[in-house]
This record gives C-alpha cells, sequence and structure tokens, in this order.
C-alpha cells in the first residue's frame, strides 16, 4: 500500500499577475511547482506522484521531471481533485496527500506528521490558529469584531484514506473550498496537524518577495 501526492496546477493564479500563471513562474532558479515537487519527492515514502494541469500549459509540463503522473484539471479545485483521484485508482493507493502547487515550502516533518495522523484518523490537515484581531467590514468600513477563539488558517497538504475521500467526492453535488470541506459534508472527522508559517501560498506578487526570504533562509 502506497502513500500518493496529488499537486494542483491548474489553475490560472491572476492575482499573481505575471507573464505565466504563478505555478510556472521562476523562484530561485526553477518554478514554484517544481520546487513544490522537490519537497515531495525527497522524502522516501510518497508515491505515486499526481500532478494535474490546465490543458494549456503543455509547453511547460515538458519540462517536469519524470516519473509522474500527469492529468489535465477541471474548472474548480474541486474537479482537479477528482481528476487526480481518479488516476490514482487501482494502483493500490491507501493514503494519498492534496496539496496546492504554489505552496513550495512544505516540509518533511509536516508530512510525516499527517501520516502518523492518520494512523488513528480518516483524514487530517494543517493549520494555523487565528492570532489577530478579526475584523467584519463593509463598504471599506470596520463593522464588527469578530471573535477569533476556534478559527484556524488552513493550510495544505491535506491528508486522507483513499477510498474515504474517494467515497467523499463522488457525494459531492456542489464545488467546495477545499478537501476538508469535502469530507466534512460526507461526515468525516478531519484532525487539526499544527501547520508551519513558511507553508505559505504564493498567491500575490509580494508572495514571491516573501517566498524568496524563506529560500534564503533555508540556503543560510
Amino acid at each position: 500500500m502506497s502513500t500518493a501526492v496529488i499537486i494542483l496546477a491548474a489553475g490560472r493564479g491572476t492575482r499573481a499577475k505575471g507573464p505565466v500563471p504563478k505555478q510556472w513562474q521562476m523562484l530561485g532558479g526553477c518554478t514554484v511547482l517544481e520546487r513544490t515537487l522537490q519537497a515531495f519527492s525527497e522524502h522516501p515514502a510518497l508515491g505515486p506522484f499526481v500532478v494535474v494541469t490546465h490543458p494549456d500549459d503543455h509547453i511547460f509540463v515538458q519540462n517536469l521531471q519524470k516519473g509522474l503522473l500527469v492529468v489535465h484539471g477541471g474548472e474548480t479545485r474541486s474537479a482537479s481533485v477528482q481528476a487526480g483521484l481518479g488516476a490514482l485508482q487501482g494502483l493500490g493507493v491507501k493514503v494519498v496527500l492534496i496539496h496546492d502547487g504554489a505552496r513550495p515550502f512544505v516540509t518533511s516533518a509536516l508530512i510525516d506528521a499527517l501520516c502518523v495522523a492518520l494512523k488513528t484518523n480518516l483524514a487530517a490537515a494543517p493549520a494555523l490558529r487565528v492570532t489577530d484581531a478579526l475584523w467584519r467590514g463593509g463598504s471599506g468600513f470596520v463593522l464588527e469584531a469578530t471573535p477569533r477563539d476556534g478559527l484556524y488558517l488552513a493550510q495544505t497538504p491535506q491528508a486522507f484514506d483513499f477510498e474515504v475521500i474517494l467515497s467523499a467526492y463522488a457525494q459531492l453535488s456542489t464545488p467546495a473550498a477545499d478537501d476538508v470541506e469535502v469530507a466534512r459534508r460526507a461526515g468525516v472527522a478531519v484532525k487539526i496537524i499544527e501547520g508551519e508559517h513558511n507553508n505559505i501560498k504564493i498567491t500575490e506578487p509580494n508572495d514571491f518577495a516573501r517566498a524568496l526570504t524563506i529560500l534564503n533562509g533555508y540556503k543560510s
């Protein structure tokens, strides 16, 4: 039985701007997606790997490392995950980690923590507790303060028993924000694992500067 990884890289990432989608932009000598893949491929207990891409990105896909299963995604994140899960059926996968291609700094320690959690849970995901004050706003003004107790910032990879998340997606009738939401809709309890502050998702242009700072910190 294996621990598979699905990397989602089919989005257009328009908020990040740039000449190409963010996962194909350069970050310290290689693309964001290549750096994300490297973080997983260096872990000895993972594989097979599925990369979900956009049909228009074939020129970039041909430069990826060999041995990957590459499939085309759908119009929504949920559809892309379903495409990735479909590619893994029949391969003897026990556990699957589903990760954003634009999160290039996942660590082996976080992967290990998720795998340990799955020994006693059907699903687990990393998150950071919300520590800042929260406001609800409208029309550019603060309307009210919102209690932050029990609130978390969700991260990936989100980890699941393969058959459980496959079944949860088979029941999905409307798109979901992430895989945890899909699992929760299907009644699956999801264990929260402590996330990592450097496990950022590149979303906007200034995130590249932060990513370079993190990368240079690893090298120093």
